[in-house]
């Protein structure tokens, strides 16, 4: 499993809802496509959104009022973990990835130490002394620059995470409150101190991490219908986005 050979996407949607939707639309659309097909994806938001984990409670891990008052969209993704906040200076990537080729990466343990492992050699190209803390998530130091979840499915599985590069880290306390599941390597210390942006052009970081994952050819075709229909049917819809509430 040395060799990822990825198609890859580098398309930012205009909505918040459509760039969350278009990560399980790649996921559909692989397991539509056939066994091996496989996909990189990078994205920049255009502002600030909060992005929920599939099991997240909207009453203890979000400062609602803020996001209310601000405007900052509220989405609930099909993978689970924490709530997020991502923004402009934050570089977002999804990885789908099929069982048929890495039969290997239904163990969950094998499936986060297999994509973590190339992010890391992606951000180590730039900035080093980078590694990976807790489950998924990678540090510079002792403070978490990445966050990281998966979704897996009866053919593929969907990986997708955050970089922080030069995000203002202050709108993560703006919007999220402290998460009541927190890694050991926290150490009850607040958003300020435990989150660090990477000393990184984003342009270097997206280079590397291409060739990272042997995705060196963009692809221009995605699957804008079913992206659409996820939209309406989900990700626009507050009975997904708030539901537990």
């Amino acid at each position: 499993m040395d060799r990822l050979e990825l198609s890859r996407l580098e398309l930012t949607l205009p909505t918040a809802a459509e760039n969350i939707a278009l990560d399980e639309a790649l996921l559909l659309q692989c397991e539509a496509t056939g066994d091996d097909a496989e996909v990189f994806r990078m994205w920049e938001p255009a502002a600030p959104m909060v992005v929920l984990g599939r099991s997240s409670q909207v009453a203890t891990e979000v400062k609602l009022d803020a996001c209310r008052r601000d405007g900052v969209p509220i989405l609930r993704r099909t993978s689970g973990g924490a709530s997020i906040v991502a923004a402009p200076g934050s570089l977002m990537y999804a990885v789908v990835l099929s069982y048929a080729r890495r039969p290997a990466l239904r163990a969950i343990d094998l499936a986060h130490a297999f994509v973590l492992r190339s992010i890391l050699a992606a951000v180590e190209k730039v900035v080093p002394d980078v590694r990976r803390a807790g489950t998924s998530d990678l540090v510079l130091g002792d403070q978490k620059f990445s966050g990281n979840s998966l979704r897996c499915r009866r053919t593929h599985l969907l990986y997708h995470g955050t970089i922080l590069c030069d995000m203002p880290l202050e709108l993560v306390e703006r919007y999220l409150r402290i998460p009541p599941r927190q890694p050991q390597y926290r150490a009850g210390r607040s958003h300020g101190e435990f989150l660090i942006g990477l000393p990184v052009e984003r342009a270097a970081l997206r280079a590397a991490a291409a060739k990272a994952f042997d995705a060196p050819t963009p692809r221009v075709d995605w699957p804008r219908e079913l992206t659409e229909r996820l939209v309406a049917e989900k990700y626009a819809r507050d009975d997904w986005n708030f539901r537990g509430k």
